[in-house]
């Protein structure tokens, strides 16, 4: 007994420490740094190179490691219950065999070399990447008609998953990595909105941050010059549209510079000025545009204003390059605006709230964290809750505050207070 536990034990030991080192090749690879990999490939490092071409195919990488381990496992496994089931016949050698791999297993080619890649991540990951190497580039192949048969069994089941699915999506891992760093303490809840504010443009369409049409400060064309001049001066706005007859009627975008420029050519005189013919063409886009493909839009054509519109045509409101930047970097304020605009705050704690705030503006000036899913603005949140429209003096408590009717106008919340929930209790 003793010769034929002497003749596995070689065997065991190189196949467990093969396993092992393939362990903390899966830990290391997928914790090591990616910014720290690119910089030093960046540098000339191979080992840093080969990471990150392993890493550009992910999936393909986890799958060959782990085919590859199962098969060192299984292959250990195999030649233990053969050994002990010789060496004690019946049942006694496979249970045996069972324990002794499991314990082995478990201790020496998972927990022991994953906690060590974990401590070393970027040193392991370099150390290990020529065997890594090679075992995708053996099991890679087999690891891909696994997948595939993967995908085929799961199909008939409404499952369809393109060989190109990624498992870890990029820029949920990002938002992932930033969540934690700001619940540790080390990044800033401003810097938390900004970074999550770049990700959220391609989920968000123009509508979410649009000024809707009730809003739009618009000029009638048909106006006297000095009466025109006097209504753009009043907006305090820069660019302003222009309509006939109609507000649907939409004839140009008048900039506060072209009258500027128009003015100093005619010695300030306004006679015979001819202020709508300085309107340039209005740039209408679909409501189901993404502020990522807006933002592009914008940057393409060099043009910071475009109106909204729906399926029919008519005219929902506007967006301009500022609007989408500050869904990045907060509220962009200037001489003419007003800190919090439609946010006042009072002495009790509360907030009184303009139904038309935006959800995500208020999340972001009170570091709040309410749902903006369903509705964009506080009032819309308000209905949508409530499954009514609310009249005034009525009180809804949900996602942790509690909003209170202070103003309506018609069918229109134009006014709530919001008292987080602890205030709120203690009233």
């Amino acid at each position: 007994m003793l010769a034929v536990l002497a003749g596995l034990a070689p065997a065991l030991v190189a196949l467990l420490s093969l396993s092992g080192l393939i362990s903390a090749a899966e830990t290391s690879m997928t914790a090591a740094s990616r910014a720290r990999m690119h910089q030093l490939e960046r540098e000339g490092d191979r080992a840093a190179r080969r990471i990150n071409r392993m890493m550009a195919d992910q999936e393909k990488m986890i799958g060959a490691i782990l085919l590859s381990n199962n098969v060192i496992n299984i292959g250990a496994s195999a030649l233990t219950t053969m050994t002990l089931s010789a060496a004690f016949p019946g049942p006694v050698g496979a249970l045996l065999a069972t324990g002794v791999m499991t314990v082995l297993i478990v201790v020496f080619s998972e927990i022991l070399p994953k906690t060590l890649a974990i401590a070393r991540a970027d040193d392991v990951a370099r150390a290990l990447s020529i065997p890594t190497w090679w075992v995708v580039k053996i099991f890679g192949p087999l690891a891909n008609g696994a997948q595939w048969i993967v995908r085929q069994t799961l199909r008939p089941f409404g499952i369809n998953l393109s060989m190109e699915t990624d498992v870890l999506a990029a820029h949920e891992e990002i938002r992932g990595a930033v969540e934690y760093h700001h619940a540790e303490g080390l990044v800033e809840a401003r810097d938390r909105h900004m970074l999550g504010g770049v990700l959220d443009l391609s989920e968000m369409d123009v509508t979410q941050v649009m000024v809707h049409r009730r809003s739009i400060s618009m000029i009638d064309a048909d106006q006297p010059a000095q009466d025109l001049l006097d209504e753009l001066l009043e907006t305090g706005h820069s660019r302003v549209p222009l309509y006939r007859d109609d507000p649907e009627n939409v004839v140009g975008v008048l900039h506060a510079k072209d009258v500027l420029a128009a003015l100093a050519r005619a010695g300030g005189k306004l006679d015979g000025l001819d202020i709508p013919a300085l309107a340039r063409e209005p740039w209408f886009i679909p409501e189901t545009t993404s502020l990522k493909d807006q933002l592009a839009g914008f940057l393409k054509r060099q043009v910071h204003f475009a109106l909204v519109v729906d399926e029919y045509g008519a005219l929902q409101g506007l967006i301009t390059l500022e609007d989408i930047l500050e869904e990045i970097v907060g509220e962009i304020e200037d001489e003419h605006d007003s800190a919090l605009e439609g946010v006042r705050r009072q002495t009790d704690g509360s907030v009184v709230v303009d139904g038309w705030v935006a959800i995500r503006d208020l999340n972001r000036a009170l570091d709040w964290d309410l749902p903006d899913d369903d509705a964009v603005t506080v009032a819309g949140l308000v209905i949508h809750e409530a499954q009514t429209i609310p009249k005034v003096g009525q009180t809804w408590t949900f996602h942790g505050h509690r909003f209170q009717i202070v103003r309506r106008e018609r069918n229109q919340i134009t006014a709530l207070r919001v008292s987080p929930r602890q205030q709120a209790d203690q009233d």
